[in-house]
């Protein structure tokens, strides 16, 4: 089945342009102008990806995606942000909404398939295992909870994915290069930099339940996951 992605985007010629390039891919779309009229297509369909415009009339793209990520309902959906902002602290402004990628306008259209296919691709991998548990972190790959000290620690699916691999890869140093390539694949046109972005948040997310030291920074070389903390 085709997926159904919403563009929530302000000028019609851009959305014109970006539902002929979804569909020609064989995706099917949604169009909105702006996050009212992205409300009322989300009432009668949830869709399996966002492409959001990081600039809206009245409420931005950026204050939408922390909404979304804040609201159980639709925090699962993956968003991609597309801005005409290139400065790396913009692209860390749009992750730290939760975001799954930034697109930096002008696109081609190549580039846009891409990244869909591949924020696509990575929401859509699960591991066998349903059930993960190490030191004091228990993981469901299915229901996608997560659970530390007992207690529910609410998470994107970009910091699920990341704590999914270093649950499943415990006590080995991974660079951030070998994170990228794992846990958003290798054809995503990634910084290295978002990797810090997301270690940041996973820490502080797993603070409140004493976990954030399994996360360890191993320097010049990248980052471990070990429940055993000295």
């Amino acid at each position: 089945m085709a997926a159904n992605i919403l563009i929530v985007e302000d000028e019609p010629a851009i959305r014109q342009m970006l539902g002929f390039t979804l569909q020609g891919d064989g995706y099917h779309f949604l169009e909105a102008g702006d996050v009212e009229e992205a409300n009322q297509a989300m009432s009668t369909l949830i869709p399996d990806l966002i492409l959001l415009d990081w600039m809206l009339p009245g409420i931005s793209g950026v204050d939408f995606a922390r909404r979304l990520k804040r609201d159980p309902k639709t925090s699962g959906i993956p968003i991609i942000m597309l801005t005409a902002r290139g400065t790396e602290n913009d692209k860390v402004k749009g992750l730290d909404t939760g975001a799954d990628d930034f697109i930096t306008k002008p696109f081609s259209t190549r580039e846009l398939l891409a990244r869909v296919r591949a924020v696509m691709r990575r929401t859509q991998q699960t591991i066998d295992q349903d059930v993960i548990e190490v030191g004091a972190i228990k993981l469901d790959t299915q229901t996608h909870r997560v659970l530390a000290n007992g207690r529910t620690v609410e998470m994107s699916p970009t910091e699920f994915r990341l704590l999914q691999f270093f649950v499943t890869h415990p006590e080995r140093v991974y660079s951030r290069n070998q994170l990228l390539d794992s846990v958003w694949g290798n054809h995503a046109y990634i910084e290295e930099r978002t990797v810090d972005v997301h270690i940041r948040r996973l820490r502080k997310l797993l603070e409140p339940h004493g976990c954030e030291a399994y996360i360890q920074t191993v320097r010049s070389v990248g980052y471990r996951f070990s429940s055993t903390v000295d």
